[in-house]
């Protein structure tokens, strides 16, 4: 009995290093926490469509959104470690843990991480009738006016967040308004229904671009490119200040070294490409690309980060 059951290790073990060195060998699945149409899918879809050109097998996008991402990330944390179910991710991974009080999963030991893919400022702006150019000028514009308030995308998104952090760091306060999507947030921003906003750059510049919102600042540590003559929030009296989107693609935890590396090999090559370089400009992203390791120890980061921006501003989600 005991050499048949060695015999059946030593088969299931040599069944699985097959198993890794022949990946893939059938269609992967990217579950997305988005609804289709977005940024992120749009994103996706294109790194997905170079992963089955780099791969040799379909990869297939199965967009499931609900509860902040939780739904995704639940199904992929219970999927079979094999590298066939994955999951891309924004910035909530790493935020959740801390908005709500039980999650069916723990964002980082359920996780193999793959590749951070992106990463992408967000802009201040204000609506016309603000009389702040510069954010110090409106900072003292909420300290004086009691009824300030601001929209966000979204309980606990980082807009929301954000926003929540440069109360801190700016001593004022102002009320949150959390919309259902960035379109809704700009309509009342432009409308002086709210006073401020922290949009991404694909949803909001197109406004600022027409007039109908003034930007005053962006949040990447740098400015940008595409919009040299606009400070950035640290830049104007606030160092250290940043606020960064992102999406990252992750594994169920166990899922072996190697399908993680040929994962991450192609997730390299995919971001290189240049459509996919193009997409993301578009999206106000740029690519990222970095290591398995690298991407476990930004996650950490990120998770300590906010958590102590959510404790301080008492924020919960419901």
């Amino acid at each position: 009995m005991k050499k048949y059951l060695t015999f059946c290790l030593f088969f299931l073990s040599l069944a699985n290093v097959f198993a890794q060195n022949t990946y893939p060998n059938r269609p992967i699945k990217i579950v997305l926490p988005v609804s289709a149409g977005g940024g992120t899918d749009i994103v996706t879809r294109n790194i997905a469509q170079q992963l089955s050109k780099i791969l040799g097998e379909s990869v297939i996008v199965d967009n499931k959104p609900g509860a902040g991402g939780n739904l995704a990330a639940d199904q992929v944390a219970h999927a079979k470690p094999d590298g066939y179910t994955l999951i891309v991710v924004t910035a909530s991974h790493a935020t959740n843990s801390n908005l709500y009080k039980k999650l069916s999963y723990d964002p980082i030991k359920d996780f193999s991480p793959i590749s951070q893919l992106t990463s992408q400022p967000y802009l201040f702006v204000v609506n016309n009738n603000v009389p702040a150019k510069t954010i110090k000028e409106f900072i003292a514009f909420a300290q004086t006016n009691k009824n300030t308030n601001y929209a966000s995308s979204g309980k606990g998104l980082l807009g929301h967040l954000g926003m929540e952090q440069l109360k801190i760091v700016g001593n004022f306060d102002a009320t949150h308004i959390p919309y259902k999507g960035a379109g809704p947030a700009l309509i009342d921003t432009v409308s002086g229904h709210v006073h401020a906003f922290l949009p991404t750059i694909v949803s909001g510049l197109p406004f600022a671009k027409q007039g109908q919102v003034r930007l005053i600042a962006v949040t990447s540590p740098n400015r940008l490119p595409s919009l040299p003559n606009i400070p950035t929030i640290a830049e104007s009296g606030f160092p250290g200040y940043e606020v960064l989107g992102w999406y990252g693609l992750l594994a169920p935890a166990g899922t072996p070294r190697q399908v993680i590396t040929k994962l991450y090999e192609a997730v390299k090559q995919a971001l290189n490409n240049p459509e996919v370089k193009e997409k993301m400009s578009a999206d106000g992203a740029d690519p990222v690309g970095s290591t398995p390791e690298q991407f476990e120890e930004f996650l950490s980061k990120e998770r300590v980060r906010w958590a102590k921006i959510i404790k301080a501003s008492g924020i919960e989600s419901d």
